[in-house]
């Protein structure tokens, strides 16, 4: 496979979030969180997961077609721009509309300092909409849940990545604290960005320069908000990295939220004609992941957005080829249009209920549904612990398949415990050494670089208590990421040579 192209990356820095006393994350096309259970790997993926959500105004791959920056301007930013503002989104259009009637060129342009406060502005007034995004991922209401309990005081997150042309960088930061979220942009002056031909842009900023001298600053001014949102819309890809994509989380446990999936909505469709004739069941509350993981498990064939994707190899297929020998479906009831979901093994005539397939069937179904319906090629990916319910063997092939997933440009995020998994993404590392041909096939063929894959382990601590996370480089002479887990094996070892000594002395006896 040629080269997977180089990709920027996002820096996240917690303090005293969740059980996590402190981590610094750089997001890679590949990124592996490792570490004991209770140590913060999800509630991590969860932040990343809940700041896309927002970021990227929701999680279809065509969400590109509503404007998020039109949302962020006249939800929670400033309601006009001073005149300042409106001079240097004017002298920026003639500056970029050097042929009016030529299509916009692509060229790197810096931000005028009231530009630049400008579009500070809006993202600074973002933080309680961010604050609420983040609570509802988590399924919780007070954000002193968010809050390391030892501290209580605030959490905080930072974002950090460089400008367009490398000369700044960009940093971001939120502060929780028990009385709500606040949002802190930093762009430095001189800070640029990379415009090409866009017509939503360009028209905004043809009207802008029309109107300079022909209309009142009331007029003009709600033209320059127009103007700074589609500015906006090319610059927050560019100021966020990849937050501004899509995002799909698939949560721990997906056989049993599968296998519940079509009782739980069944129950809610069978309900639905006594509404109001008997008093309303209390049902638990769902957190912000499980609920869109469920209601994308509903609408997964019939996205408005689908055909617009990026037309790409089906990875699901080889999944289903190489690790589940046979094929996941999903069709719809001609009465409420609900999904069922079914396996049909090779070979066989019928298909068969998912619930009544193997758990390892189940547990990679969502996978392949997601990869062949939902997630587009520069979609982010989060899946929680994929060697859930199988064999080594399958472990090791379904890490080898998500190299291959990242390698056709969607960026993943792994939790996990498995050692078999780290192993197999340590080997698709030093592949990248040894691969000199394009046309090679099966695990030869799977491979990345070193700089797009990152492990992170997350080690509990007694003082502070809570969890400290930090990177884990390839060892060059062993081969693989240090976890520490080897020290499992060696006790397991010494324990069996104990009880072995123990056997023969009583034999001896």
């Amino acid at each position: 496979m040629d080269d997977t192209p180089v990709r920027d990356n996002l820096e996240v820095e917690v303090t005293d979030f969740g059980p996590i006393v402190s981590a610094k994350v750089a997001l890679r096309p590949l990124t592996v969180f490792i570490g004991p259970s209770n140590t913060g790997k999800s509630w991590l993926a969860i932040l990343i997961y809940a700041l896309h959500r927002f970021f990227g105004g929701g999680s279809e791959p065509g969400f590109r077609e509503i404007s998020r920056a039109h949302y962020m301007i006249h939800e929670g930013g400033p309601e006009r721009f001073d005149s300042g503002t409106t001079k240097a989104l004017v002298e920026l259009a003639k500056e970029v509309l050097a042929e009016p009637s030529e299509p916009i060129r692509q060229q790197t342009v810096r931000l005028a300092p009231p530009i630049a406060r400008a579009i500070r502005s809006v993202l600074d007034a973002q933080g309680k909409q961010i604050g609420a995004s983040i609570r509802r991922s988590y399924g919780i209401d007070d954000a002193r849940a968010l809050i390391r309990k030892e501290r209580r005081t605030r959490a905080t997150v930072a974002l950090r990545r460089a400008s367009a042309d490398a000369t700044t960088r960009l940093e971001h930061k939120l502060l929780i604290e028990p009385g709500g979220t606040s949002f802190e942009s930093s762009l430095p002056h001189g800070t640029s960005i990379t415009l090409h031909e866009n017509p939503s842009l360009r028209h905004a900023l043809l009207e802008l320069v029309r109107l300079e001298s022909r209309s009142g600053p009331e007029i003009r001014s709600w033209y320059a908000m127009d103007a700074m949102a589609r500015l906006m819309d090319l610059a927050l890809p560019q100021v966020l990295g990849p937050l501004h994509e899509p995002c799909f989380y698939l949560p721990a446990d997906r056989t049993g939220v599968m296998h519940a999936h079509s009782t739980v909505v069944s129950a809610m469709i069978e309900s639905a004609p006594m509404t109001g004739l008997r008093p309303a069941m209390q049902a638990p509350m769902l957190t912000g992941v499980l609920a869109d993981f469920l209601q994308q498990l509903i609408d997964l064939d019939s996205s408005p957005y689908r055909s617009k994707r990026t037309r790409r190899r089906d990875l699901g297929a080889v999944i289903e080829k190489e690790i589940l020998g046979g094929s996941v479906n999903v069709d719809r009831s001609r009465v409420v249009g609900y999904p069922r979901f079914t396996y049909q093994p090779e070979g066989w005539q019928e298909a068969l209920p998912l619930m009544n397939a193997s758990s390892m069937v189940s547990e990679l179904a969502p996978v392949v549904l997601y990869l062949r319906h939902i997630v587009g090629s520069t979609s982010v990916l989060i899946v929680e612990e994929p060697e859930s319910h199988l064999h080594p063997a399958m472990q090791v092939e379904f890490a080898r398949q998500l190299a291959a997933v990242v390698q056709s440009g969607v960026r993943v995020i792994v939790t996990t415990h498995s050692e078999w998994v780290l192993e197999e993404l340590a080997n698709t590392v030093r592949r990248s050494e040894v691969a000199g041909s394009s046309a090679k096939r099966g695990a030869a063929g799977i491979w990345l670089r070193p700089e797009d894959v990152g492990a992170w382990l997350f080690s509990p601590k007694r003082r502070p208590k809570g969890a400290v996370v930090e990177e884990i480089r390839l060892d060059e002479e062993t081969g693989v990421f240090p976890t520490g887990y080897d020290a499992v094996s060696e006790a397991l070892y010494n324990e069996g040579a104990r009880i072995f000594n123990q056997i023969q002395r009583a034999k001896g006896a």
